[in-house]
């Protein structure tokens, strides 16, 4: 315990708890999205009991990994198509592909369900999960997600108390955070679609990743992996371009029901946005 008061550990433990922040986002969105599977009522239930019992696995997944350090970056097996595709795949680069894999699968789907027609009308009780496979999924994506943190801290620090405090601390943090970012993304819905467009990205993020871990090469191109800065610099695009979106739209939707009330015609199609004409009609029909 008194290597963890060194100033040495200590700033590491700082640079840790700074880095499960930057890498914890996308698990974070991925943890809120979920957790509204579930009936109202046991959603703040399942972010904390997802993120309590992903941090207690994390501290097993350090141990392990930090004991098996080097058996898992040997390849489990390879492939060789000729000059079609060929790689060498080790645990962490098969884990990192499912999971960017699943997380696409996750994002579209959810895609799909708000571009439904009948979503407005029975968005409360499709795509509902149980909370025990709600909790499932969170723990798993989250191991999944911790793959990346673990192995940044293990190049920063070798003490483990040190890499376990700083775990501990950034779920205690993203317990914190995933209620503020339900209630944002429950608070302004189309801001929703922006978060699954987000997942998608991260979603091809952990894929370039893990085909680049099993060095992949497809056609004689290797696959690189997409670097932060870059994804990073797309989600700032993207905030932008939904936040701008948002306001234009809001401006057309008061300029609207300012000449509805004045008796002048409008000249906003109402085909242009099926779903949002559709909301806005029934506030309509309220007032």
């Amino acid at each position: 315990m008194a290597d963890l008061f060194t100033l040495e550990n200590l700033f590491t433990l700082m640079m840790l708890v700074l880095l499960q922040a930057v890498l914890g986002f996308d698990n974070l969105l991925y943890i809120s999205i979920e957790s509204r599977r579930v009936p109202p009522e046991r959603q703040a239930f399942v972010r904390r009991m997802g993120i309590g019992l992903a941090i207690a696995f994390r501290l097993v997944l350090l141990f392990v990994v930090i004991q098996m350090v080097n058996a898992l970056r040997e390849p489990f097996f390879s492939i060789g198509l000729g000059n079609i595709i060929d790689g060498a795949f080790t645990f962490h680069s098969l884990v990192t592909l499912f999971g960017g894999g699943f997380i696409i699968y996750t994002a579209m789907k959810e895609i799909f369900h708000l571009l439904a027609v009948d979503h407005l009308e029975h968005s409360d009780s499709a795509g509902r999960r149980s909370v025990a496979s709600a909790l499932f999924w969170i723990v798993t994506m989250n191991l999944i997600f911790s793959f990346d943190s673990i192995l940044s801290a293990m190049a920063l620090s070798d003490v483990f108390l040190v890499m376990a405090t700083a775990i501990v601390i950034g779920g205690l943090l993203m317990i914190w955070l995933s209620d503020h970012v339900s209630a944002f993304l429950e608070q302004n819905r189309a801001y929703e679609v922006l978060g699954l467009f987000i997942l998608f990205i991260v979603g091809i993020l952990l894929l370039s990743e893990g085909a680049h871990l099993a060095h992949m090469h497809v056609f004689t191109y290797e696959i690189t992996p997409m670097s932060k800065a870059t994804f990073y610099f797309v989600i700032f695009i993207m905030v932008c371009v939904s936040v701008i979106q948002s306001r234009y739209r809001t401006k057309l939707m008061a300029a609207r029901e300012a000449a509805m009330r004045d008796g002048l015609p409008t000249m906003e199609p109402e085909t242009a946005f099926p779903a949002a004409d559709k909301a806005a009609g029934q506030n309509d029909r309220k007032l």
